[in-house]
C-alpha cells in the first residue's frame, strides 16, 4: 500500500467510523459537541470519547467537560486515542487529568478483495454460527477463558444486537466436539465501507493451531456478502503478525485511556 494510499484510508476510517460515527447499539446515543464526538451507553456498553478536533487552547477545558458529563451520569468512560490525534501532547493531557492508559494496541485495515482467505479449521474443528442465547453463552464462556474477565457485558451487548439489530453482528464460535475453544464477532455499521472484527480469542491449549486465522476469514468472507470493503482491528502484539501474512495493514496505533469518577 503506498503512502497515498494509507493517508487516504486513515482519512476515510476517521471520517466514517469516528467523526460520523453510529450508536453501536440499541439503546445507545452518540454525541456531538465542542469538537469532540462521543458515545453514551448504559453502564453495560461502551462509554467513551471517539473522535475529536481540538487545539491546544481548548483541549484541557474539552476533557474537563467530558469528565464532568460522565461522572453525571455515574459512568466510567474511556477516550479511545490514536496515535495521530491531535494536539500530539493529548495523552500526557489525558493522564495529567486522571485517565489511566491501557495497552497499546495497533490499527489494522484489510481491504476485504486482496486478503488471503483460504484459512480452513484444524482437524475437529468446526465453525458454528451464534443466532441465539445458548450460542452467546458459548461466546460468553471463550472470552472469560481465553481473557481472564468478565464477560457480562458481551453476553447482554450481543443478545440485545442479535435480537434489535441482527444485520449489524456476526459472531461464531469454533467447537471441538461439544467444547467452545474459539470465538469471535463482526460488527457491521451502516452506511459505511468498514466492518470491525471484535473479540477473537482462543482458549489456552488451542492457539497455535490456525483458528484465529480461520475465524478471520469466516467473517471476512460474512463482510463480503454483505457488500463490505474494508475490514478493521484493533490488534494486539499477538494477532498483528497473523493479520499482516493474511494482508492487513498496519495504519497507526491506538490507546485506550480510562477515566473512573
Amino acid at each position: 500500500m503506498t503512502h497515498v494510499d494509507h493517508t487516504a484510508l486513515l482519512t476515510l476510517f476517521d471520517r466514517e467510523l469516528r467523526e460520523g460515527a453510529r450508536p453501536d447499539g440499541p439503546g445507545v446515543r452518540v454525541e456531538r459537541t465542542g469538537g469532540v464526538v462521543r458515545q453514551v451507553a448504559t453502564a453495560q456498553g461502551w462509554n467513551g470519547v471517539l473522535w475529536s478536533a481540538l487545539d491546544e487552547a481548548a483541549v484541557d477545558a474539552a476533557i474537563a467537560e467530558q469528565i464532568a458529563h460522565y461522572t453525571r451520569l455515574g459512568l466510567d468512560f474511556e477516550w479511545k486515542l490514536y496515535g495521530h490525534d491531535r494536539p500530539a501532547d493529548l495523552g500526557q493531557r489525558l493522564l495529567a487529568a486522571g485517565f489511566r492508559p491501557e495497552s497499546e494496541e495497533t490499527l489494522m485495515i484489510g481491504e476485504v478483495a486482496t486478503l488471503s482467505l483460504d484459512a480452513e479449521p484444524p482437524e475437529g474443528v468446526r465453525v458454528v454460527p451464534v443466532t441465539d442465547p445458548r450460542g452467546v453463552d458459548l461466546v460468553a464462556h471463550v472470552h472469560e477463558k481465553a481473557f481472564g474477565a468478565d464477560s457480562a457485558w458481551l453476553r447482554d451487548q450481543l443478545l440485545a444486537r442479535l435480537s434489535d439489530d441482527p444485520d449489524t453482528v456476526v459472531a461464531v464460535v469454533a467447537m471441538a466436539g461439544d467444547e467452545p475453544v474459539s470465538a469471535a464477532r463482526m460488527e457491521l455499521v451502516p452506511g459505511t465501507r468498514f466492518a470491525g472484527l471484535w473479540g477473537g480469542g482462543t482458549v489456552e491449549g488451542w492457539r497455535g493451531r490456525g483458528i484465529y486465522r480461520t475465524l478471520v476469514a469466516h467473517r471476512a468472507h460474512a463482510a463480503a456478502a454483505r457488500g463490505y470493503r474494508y475490514l478493521q482491528v484493533d490488534a494486539s502484539s499477538q494477532s498483528r503478525p497473523i493479520l499482516e501474512r493474511l494482508g492487513f495493514t498496519p495504519l497507526t496505533t491506538t490507546t485506550p485511556y480510562v477515566y473512573t469518577p
